[in-house]
């Protein structure tokens, strides 16, 4: 039973790609609050529009799924930054990198 719903929640590209974008999204909202707020919000503005485009022409191309059934791996190479995140259960588990490589693609929405 517990594979059955396993399998059947088993992340896709697709899914990966919605989640990259939220942590990146995530990521520009907590952003340095001591500058100005105008620079904040056209920042917020710009990743709001840009976003999706973003994710998909920086992260789709460089990524990997590795699709066992139940489970599947992300293997995302940005900027030279490797990262790694696991997709079970319909949920990502962040193994490596996710971190430093937001920080990176964030960065390229400026």
């Amino acid at each position: 039973m517990v594979a059955v719903w396993l399998a059947a929640t088993n992340p896709t590209m697709e899914t990966y790609l919605q989640f990259v974008e939220a942590r990146l999204s995530a990521e520009i909202e907590k952003m340095d609050q001591s500058g100005p707020r105008r620079d904040r919000d056209l920042i917020r503005s710009i990743f709001r529009s840009q976003g999706p485009k973003l994710v998909e022409g920086v992260v789709r191309p460089n990524t990997t799924r590795n699709n066992w059934g139940l489970l599947s791996l992300f293997e995302t190479n940005v900027l030279d930054q490797p990262v790694l995140v696991l997709g079970i259960g319909g949920q990502f588990v962040p193994l490596r990198g996710v971190e430093e490589a937001t920080v990176k693609v964030g960065r390229l929405a400026f």
